[in-house]
């Protein structure tokens, strides 16, 4: 063993270790349905617009610290009581890492539902807290008296539910969710980063239970490249969690572009309008094809169940078909033989039905 690898493995966190590393697979020339990205770019004329501006942009100089307009346009276009206050971080992640950090303490646990976001975990793990998934029930529904019960034992420091959730793309009953804010002695974080593709919200729980705070996102609305999240909360919490942001992580050119984006908001919502559109032809489509089963989705992706051991090489008659989605088989057992489809324009998602007619006739 080499001198260089006996010193990794003596000082870094046998936990750490452990881990496999975020894993993006190359996607070059493929039609990517795999990342729950909107599909569409921006007209032209808005581009030129954006460009304009970006000629102008100061980049020897620092953005705003604490970038106040930004938040502010965030707040009025998404409705948000003048009471609550919003931070942003570079991207949900990094706002989970930021609560996950402020929070930890030996013995604290983090706790989500399962399947769900594998980055709850690993921040957890990042942070030195312990991590409790409970499975879901039948259906990917939210098996309460398991959460209470989870709730109870950990005494949950920070309690993640994904609405509608990844990558099973459900809501669960929204009376669960109350009764999970309501028994959780830490923080419930709403992450609503799908929220453009469902007509539920959960702004109103921030009134009703001072232990909530709500998550967003900009980047399934067509931003992704932005790397933009938001939270939303009590300035008692936000104030807190200032404390643990570090100065500037909002870049200037994020910064200015997220501005423009949202003096043309009319554009992302007309293409989020179509992308659901395209999500009920699809699922109807992926109905009528010999799958185990189809689920229905409140999300910009669609998650099916193919015939036992068959999910891995669907996948790659896919991708040598130049369609690139996501494996879910031996994510967790209650993914076995599952496959996630990110609702693409409607020639991307013909290109997936044809892919698809290919592999499961084979």
């Amino acid at each position: 063993m080499s001198d260089v690898k006996q010193r990794v493995q003596q000082w870094v966190r046998p936990e750490i270790q452990a881990l496999a590393a975020y894993h993006v697979p190359p996607a070059s020339g493929m039609v990517k349905l795999d990342a729950m990205e909107n599909p569409y770019h921006w007209p032209q004329s808005m581009v030129e617009e954006w460009l304009n501006l970006l000629r102008e942009v100061q980049v020897n100089r620092y953005p705003d610290p604490v970038s106040a307009e930004l938040k502010e346009d965030l707040k009025l276009l998404m409705g948000v009581d003048p009471q609550y206050q919003v931070m942003l971080g570079n991207g949900s992640d990094e706002l989970i890492q930021i609560m996950a950090m402020t929070l930890a303490q030996p013995g604290r646990t983090v706790l989500a539902p399962e399947p769900g976001f594998v980055m709850y975990r690993m921040i957890a793990t990042f942070c030195g807290m312990q991590y409790r998934g409970v499975p879901l029930a039948d259906d990917f529904e939210l098996d309460l008296d398991a959460m209470l019960q989870a709730i109870e034992e950990t005494q949950a420091a920070l309690v993640f539910l994904a609405q509608p959730n990844n990558p099973t793309g459900n809501l669960f009953d929204l009376e669960a969710v109350k009764k999970v804010c309501a028994a959780t002695p830490g923080l419930v974080v709403l992450d609503e980063a799908y929220m453009a593709f469902t007509d539920r919200h959960h702004l109103a729980l921030m009134d009703e239970f001072d232990n909530v705070v709500v998550m967003r996102t900009l980047s399934k609305m067509g931003l992704a490249g932005l790397r933009l999240g938001m939270l939303f909360g009590a300035p008692e919490w936000l104030g807190e969690f200032e404390k643990v942001r570090l100065p500037y992580n909002i870049n200037v050119l994020t910064e200015v572009s997220a501005k423009f984006a949202l003096t043309h908001f009319d554009v992302m919502k007309a293409q989020t309008d179509e992308l659901r559109e395209n999500r009920a032809e699809l699922f109807a489509a992926l109905q009528t094809l010999p799958l185990a089963r189809v689920w229905p989705s409140e999300a910009n992706f669609i998650l099916a169940r193919t015939q036992a051991g068959e999910a891995r090489g669907v996948f790659e008659k896919l991708k040598e078909a130049g369609v690139l989605i996501k494996c879910l088989d031996g994510a967790h057992p209650q993914l076995q033989d599952c496959l996630r489809f990110t609702v693409g324009t409607a020639d991307e998602n013909r290109l997936l039905l044809q892919g698809l007619h290919s592999a499961l006739a084979d």
